[in-house]
């Protein structure tokens, strides 16, 4: 069974900003592969389907960014959650948007959700979608620019980025994350 998680922000207040790419990318994933991600447990919203004959647990922490990890550690535990089976997908600023990079294990960088992530789990052991958002000309917009909202001019391309991110998930599931690094980094 694979844990497929998206970082975000509650979608009410924060749907249209950079920094809920995660939760697009799940609810891509949930669209294509007709997946209700409605359950409210966890300290998220998720749901359970099956891609290419594996069972998948879509979910989207509904904790704020800075404590994805408190849901992500819930499910997993209550699921028995292998490792080698948890992919977390979120936005980069130091990847061009439209661009994805998949890892199959890492530090959390200057990312306050994976942060949370790794100090829950204890382990950086695990698979990641980076979903490029890119940075602003100006270093001092950084906050607004990860959680601002999303000029209609940029939606197109963070739309593609989202997109590959989805179809990687997939190419995970089906042919294991090598196959998927070769096809989408």
């Amino acid at each position: 069974m694979y844990l497929i998680v998206g970082l975000g922000n509650p979608e009410e207040d924060y749907g249209n900003t950079r920094h809920n790419m995660g939760f697009n990318v799940i609810n891509k994933i949930a669209e294509q592969c007709d997946i209700e991600v409605s359950q409210k447990k966890f300290k998220g919203l998720y749901g359970i389907g099956t891609i290419y004959g594996e069972k998948v647990i879509l979910l989207k922490p509904q904790t704020y960014m800075n404590l994805s990890g408190q849901s992500i550690r819930e499910c997993k535990d209550f699921y028995k959650i292998n490792l080698d089976k948890l992919i977390v997908i979120y936005d980069d600023i130091d990847i061009n948007p439209g661009l994805i990079k998949i890892r199959k294990k890492g530090s959390a960088g200057t990312h306050n959700g994976m942060k949370s992530v790794v100090q829950e789990i204890g382990s950086t052991e695990f698979s990641r979608v980076r979903v490029g958002i890119g940075k602003p000309a100006n270093k001092e917009d950084l906050m607004e620019h990860v959680i601002g909202y999303i000029p209609e001019e940029e939606k197109e391309i963070l739309d593609e980025g989202t997109s590959k991110a989805k179809e990687a998930v997939i190419e995970i599931i089906k042919n294991g994350i090598d196959t998927a690094m070769n096809k989408f980094n």
